[in-house]
């Protein structure tokens, strides 16, 4: 339950690029079902990507009791063009976070925890020993608890991808976010690389699951996203999420196509015939969406 990235799917429902969404993009949201778990959440003093982000699956994820943890603050230190998030020098670190995060757990009752975070190239192991301390704090109170972290690349620092790979996590993924020729939009990153942080999991630890994202609609056409899937199984990665792309404004990157939940369904099925284990795969899929089914489906 955290940033997701990375933010790197960090999106809101307030579009307002040239193009006028789809109706089956017009979801409606219900706040009155999220109080519970902002109250609790404030009281405890932790934050999710879903209300960093303003994601349209608040809502519903919020009624079920299943939120994103955010960690290491809100402020990115990279600029991708298709992200929200605040951008700039953030802060130090919270020491006291992991037992944050671990406290609302338990107030909230969960079972299954997604925890992400900003990119944090101003830390030497891109924060990584938060998220070990996280996982650390979280099984201390329940080792029954599954955890799911979804990390930045870490500057691509072996050791420090090793400890996040061996922590204790369940599933580590790494957002892919886009194909080979798109990858403008993501600075700072580089498409080969970020195969590299999920090869070099699960070359950390054979037995851990990784998992990996895009944002469709940015221009992408299907050989490109075939190619970029069958990349991600070269490197063992078999948990996977897809999802509509949509500029927070009109400053990021503009959508280019909207694509019909029928398409989502047809991709969701080719990434299941390719050999992934698991896919999600819908206009309002985000890396995090239901994370919990893939443990209920085992």
């Amino acid at each position: 339950m955290h940033i997701i990235f990375q933010l790197d799917l960090i999106l809101t429902i307030q579009q307002t690029t040239k193009k006028r969404k789809p109706e089956w993009l017009l979801k409606k949201v219900f706040f009155a079902q999220q109080k519970d778990v902002e109250i609790a959440l404030k009281d405890i003093g932790i934050h999710t990507v879903c209300q960093e982000a303003k994601c349209p699956n608040m809502s519903e994820c919020f009624s079920k009791k299943l939120a994103t943890f955010m960690i290491l603050g809100s402020t990115c230190t990279r600029a991708c063009s298709y992200c929200n998030v605040d951008t700039g020098m953030p802060s130090g670190i919270d020491e006291k976070e992991p037992q944050k995060v671990a406290d609302a757990v338990v107030s909230l009752g969960l079972k299954h925890v997604v925890i992400t975070s900003v990119t944090r190239d101003d830390l030497k192991d891109g924060g990584a020993q938060q998220f070990v301390k996280c996982v650390k704090a979280i099984k201390d109170m329940d080792e029954s608890i599954t955890v799911e972290l979804l990390i930045p690349d870490l500057q691509y620092d072996e050791k420090a991808l090793s400890d996040v790979a061996n922590c204790g996590a369940e599933v580590v993924g790494h957002n892919m976010e886009t194909v080979p020729r798109l990858y403008s939009v993501r600075k700072g990153a580089n498409y080969k690389k970020s195969l590299g942080v999920l090869k070099s999991l699960k070359k950390a630890n054979p037995k851990l699951k990784t998992k990996s994202a895009f944002m469709l609609g940015l221009g992408e056409n299907e050989d490109e996203l075939k190619t970029s899937l069958q990349d991600l199984l070269d490197v063992e990665c078999t948990l996977l999420t897809m999802g509509q792309y949509l500029a927070p404004s009109k400053a990021h990157a503009e959508v280019v196509e909207y694509i019909n939940p029928k398409k989502f369904e047809e991709y969701g099925e080719l990434a299941l015939e390719m050999g992934f284990e698991f896919v999600k795969s819908s206009p309002y899929t985000r890396s995090s969406y239901m994370a919990h089914e893939y443990f209920d489906e085992k």
